[in-house]
């Protein structure tokens, strides 16, 4: 089942795509596959660490973060972005999907990781949503 507030963030990222007033992100050349260097969790989510952060802090489940993102489906294809949307997101932890909940919270504020989020660690099959591995640019602005 999707969380209520899981389907509002998507719900709002798709009725502001319509208002895109950032650039458009370039599709990784990593995104078909996480690449070796990458690590990877005992859930199977794959990461890197693009940009190293200047926090100290790492998030928890029950933090509300505000980051700017972009998500593509492992074919290349951007199914969402904050950065075209030209605003950040802010969001409980525990309020989206499991690989991010996951992901995030390895993250320090300032820092860039680009995800690799196994199906079922995503929307596990939910019709209407990106299906399979999604690949997902993090960058994490603020922890509250």
């Amino acid at each position: 089942m999707l969380r209520p507030r899981l389907a509002l963030v998507f719900a709002l990222a798709l009725l502001g795509s319509a208002c895109n007033t950032g650039p458009t992100p370039q599709t990784p050349s990593d995104v078909a596959a996480p690449p070796p260097q990458a690590e990877t969790t005992a859930s199977g989510l794959a990461s890197r660490v693009l940009e190293p952060g200047t926090g100290t802090e790492h998030p928890t489940r029950a933090s509300r973060v505000t980051v700017h993102y972009s998500g593509w489906t492992t074919d290349g294809e951007l199914f969402d972005s904050s950065v075209r949307r030209g605003s950040p997101s802010t969001f409980r932890l525990d309020q989206v999907i499991r690989g991010w909940t996951e992901g995030v919270q390895l993250m320090v504020v300032g820092e860039t990781r680009r995800f690799w989020i196994p199906e079922t660690l995503a929307y596990a099959g939910v019709e209407g949503r990106p299906q399979g591995t999604l690949v997902f640019d993090i960058e994490l602005l603020a922890i509250e």
